[in-house]
């Protein structure tokens, strides 16, 4: 899980400018801000860098995972 959707919301930033400066489509940038999947390393470090946080700040540390 990651809080892309949350963290664009806190800085005011649009889907459609994270996904042209990504060079991505709309569509893959929703689904992750969706969470219905996830970007690779290098693309959660390159939103980050772009939204001027730490990578760590992308992550839901509290989402519990079950087995």
């Amino acid at each position: 899980m990651n809080r892309i959707k949350e963290v664009l919301k806190e800085k005011s930033v649009k889907q459609t400018w994270l996904a042209e400066k990504l060079g991505k489509s709309y569509n893959m940038v929703n689904s992750y801000v969706q969470n219905r999947s996830q970007p690779s390393l290098e693309t959660l470090f390159r939103i980050a860098e772009l939204l001027n946080v730490d990578p760590t700040d992308l992550i839901d540390n509290n989402h519990s995972q079950k087995d």
